[in-house]
């Protein structure tokens, strides 16, 4: 079983920046995958980010690219989201995530088998 701790949510205003960190507890292996997603007020959940342990890998949804940076701390079993330029769009509940199988990198949340209990991140115009 793994247990995932997030944190890093809060209030930002347009073009500000936070960053987001999971830490990973528990059993884990050398190969699996950690992401983000995220969950709107009225809409579902959304593939943000997804970095794999075994690889340099990283797959990102096309609206953050450019703008957010997941990276990783092996040593530490954590994974950061690094939210860059937030628009007000970025506004959700944060989820981090946890897969066994690290490759090739999903966005399907059905690939993902441990979730945090989600941060909120709201952007102010």
């Amino acid at each position: 079983q793994v247990q995932l701790v997030e944190s890093g949510g809060g209030l930002v205003q347009a073009g500000g920046s936070l960053r987001l960190s999971c830490a990973a507890s528990g059993r884990t292996f050398s190969s699996f995958v950690m992401g983000w997603f995220r969950q709107a007020p009225g809409k579902d959940r959304e593939f943000v980010a997804a970095i794999s342990w075994s690889r340099t890998r990283t797959y990102y949804e096309d609206s953050v690219k450019g703008r957010f940076t997941i990276s990783r701390d092996n040593a530490k079993n954590t994974v950061y989201l690094q939210m860059n330029s937030l628009k007000p769009e970025d506004t959700a509940v944060y989820y981090c995530a946890f897969g066994w199988r690290d490759l090739p990198l999903s966005g399907n949340a059905d690939e993902y088998t441990y979730w945090g209990q989600g941060t909120q991140v709201t952007v102010s115009s």
